[in-house]
């Protein structure tokens, strides 16, 4: 039934509050230790870091965001009857104009959708939840704050679901970790189910590059704001501007790999906890993965996971997919 006036939004934290400054250090520690030397791409998404996100999606070099939404604005309506779904669960808050060409086209199959956002960040939820709900009075919204993985079973359901990871975020793990989080996907359906997944494709090095190098150095700021976030919250010692935007095509793996490469040598130090390490010109860490995906290999990473695929839908360019999967 259809709701005629906004309800107060509802958000729930699944997992205990973790140690923000903890993690992160334990994050720093490990990451800068390891071999190569990394460091979480999660940790980008302060408050300027999120800004800056927004501004790329908005470059034309950055075409995934543009792409994704042209194939919902084409498909959500079909999607949405594919999916017959009376909530959508979403791995991320998306408050955008995704969720929201989702949403409404669940809303025009069966009246008053439930939207379901899981997130680590209560800031992203409550911001999702708020803009949604006073934008669609017949929406109600069950925000939770939590892990993808750890999480996601524990969330109550209210009927048939559509569970949605968009914007190739499923690119940014380890390939050894995407088997992990879509197994627990996977034991987060009912048969009566369905994901929809974002999927960026292979194509031209030349355009992959551009999209993560622009001209205006946005994406090159995004990068170094790790170090930002590394700064003020472990009060480290490292300037920023030592490190050099640098990404790069991993032919053999299939995807981008961001680097902050040291234009000197130079130092990352912790001296409260008496933690340093030591980057010669020239030398680099990985800030984020982004694999891109290739039809034949992503249907069979769902098969794997115990899905079937049912829908491959992709722009008008081939540069993005929208996969709609059933358990089987």
């Amino acid at each position: 039934m259809s709701r005629g006036a906004a309800s107060q939004p509802q958000v729930q934290r699944v997992s205990p509050p973790a140690d923000r400054r903890a993690q992160l250090l334990d994050d720093v520690v490990r990451g800068l230790a390891d071999t190569p030397p990394q460091l979480p791409s999660k940790w980008f998404y302060d408050g300027r870091g999120s800004a800056l996100f927004e501004q790329i999606t908005q470059l034309p070099e950055y075409y995934p965001t543009r792409a994704e939404t042209a194939i919902l604005q084409a498909h959500a309506d079909a999607l949405a009857a594919a999916a017959d779904a009376d909530e959508l669960v979403e791995l991320g808050s998306g408050s955008s104009t995704k969720t929201r060409l989702l949403l409404a086209a669940m809303h025009r199959h069966r009246p008053g959708p439930t939207y379901v956002p899981l997130d680590v960040s209560e800031t992203a939820v409550d911001g999702a939840a708020e803009a949604l709900q006073a934008d669609y009075p017949w929406l109600e919204v069950r925000g939770y704050v939590g892990d993808f993985e750890a999480d996601l079973a524990a969330l109550p359901r209210r009927g048939r679901r559509l569970l949605a990871f968009l914007g190739s975020t499923i690119g940014n793990l380890d390939p050894d970790q995407r088997p992990t989080l879509l197994a627990a996907m996977r034991a987060a359906c009912d048969p009566d189910d369905r994901l929809l997944l974002g999927a960026d494709l292979v194509k031209d090095t030349d355009r992959l590059l551009a999209a993560y190098d622009d001209p205006a150095g946005v994406t090159a700021a995004f990068n170094r704001n790790v170090l930002e976030v590394v700064r003020r919250e472990l009060d480290a010692e490292v300037d920023p501007d030592d490190f050099a935007h640098a990404p790069c095509w991993n032919a053999e793996q299939d995807r981008i790999e961001m680097w902050l490469v040291a234009r000197r040598d130079t130092v990352i130090a912790l001296p409260a906890d008496g933690q340093r390490w030591t980057f010669a010109a020239g030398e680099g860490l990985r800030t984020e993965l982004s694999s891109k995906f290739r039809r034949d290999g992503l249907s069979a990473e769902l098969t794997a996971a115990g899905f079937e695929v049912q829908r491959w839908l992709t722009d008008a360019d081939g540069d993005f997919a929208l996969v709609l999967a059933a358990p089987r």
